[in-house]
């Protein structure tokens, strides 16, 4: 089976492809950033099955009105021998969720979920730390992605799966000099009587990077006994946005980061290069209102 990708319509646009697409996102952010700059633009999302991919980019290289697209699964990987250039961060976490023509027709790979990852921690992570430790559940695309960006921010990691030799391998991939800990996800879902030692000077994340608590998903099983104290929680799930993770974790006190900050930043990365102007960010609370009608 093949797609019928729609035709141009005249103006200027991005879009984003994927398979499932009609739960994104995506087309909400960028329009209430096109709306607020005024620009003769649009963006729109486009379902494109895996048979149908090598169609849709080369139905894109020969229209001059596209100014890109945004890859969500399950793409992001089967794009990129699609590509001219790899950027040397997609190169390394192996994956492209952003696609921008360049001016001599050839077409870049991007990914911009580190980025978006990273720009709410920020703050945190411009302070000196002793010491910093991520536990992150799950070894999918997102994964990839998550430990490029908590590798690159000097954490030791613990990766957590259903199968620790896949969480094993992407850390040997991704950060091949790092001393980190893959374990089975069963391994936080049973209480522990460890004693954390004090945290004083320490950076202490827990990261949810799986499917895993999201709306018609299995339910995260992670026991608090294995989260330190001041830890900051974080996760990327966006339906439900107060996941039972973040929810368990705010009634103990701690921070809390939920999954429209990775979204809402990756997307201003990506719509910069798309449009050639930075998104206006002096409103995301009336964006965040927005995406969670």
């Amino acid at each position: 089976m093949t797609n019928a990708f729609p035709p141009s319509s005249g103006r200027a646009y991005a879009e984003v492809i994927g398979d499932p697409i009609a739960q994104s996102k995506s087309p909400a952010i960028h329009g209430f950033w096109i709306d607020r700059l005024r620009l003769d633009a649009e963006y729109r999302a486009c379902h494109v099955l895996s048979d149908g991919l090598a169609d849709y980019i080369a139905a894109r290289r020969a229209d001059p009105d596209w100014r890109g697209c945004n890859v969500t699964m399950p793409h992001k990987q089967a794009v990129m021998p699609l590509l001219d250039r790899l950027d040397p961060l997609a190169q390394k976490v192996g994956a492209v969720n952003t696609i921008v023509p360049e001016p001599d027709g050839s077409l870049a790979g991007y990914n911009t979920d580190v980025g978006g990852f990273l720009e709410p921690l920020r703050p945190i992570l411009a302070q000196a730390h002793l010491f910093r430790m991520a536990r992150i559940i799950g070894t999918g695309g997102a994964a990839r992605a998550v430990i490029t960006a908590l590798a690159s921010q000097n954490f030791t990691l613990v990766v957590a799966g259903r199968n620790p030799d896949k969480a094993r391998a992407l850390l040997d991939e991704l950060d091949p000099d790092g001393e980190h800990h893959a374990v089975h996800l069963d391994h936080f879902a049973e209480a522990t009587d460890f004693a954390f030692d004090d945290r004083e000077g320490c950076l202490d994340l827990v990261v949810n990077a799986s499917l895993l608590g999201m709306a018609g998903q299995a339910p995260l099983m992670l026991d608090f006994s294995h989260v330190p104290p001041g830890s900051v929680v974080y996760d990327i799930v966006t339906h439900p946005l107060q996941t039972p993770l973040l929810k368990e974790a705010a009634s103990q006190g701690l921070r809390t980061i939920d999954g429209l900050s990775m979204l809402i930043g990756q997307a201003a990365e990506a719509f910069g290069k798309f449009f050639d102007t930075p998104p206006p960010r002096d409103d995301d609370m009336a964006l965040r209102k927005r995406l969670v009608r």
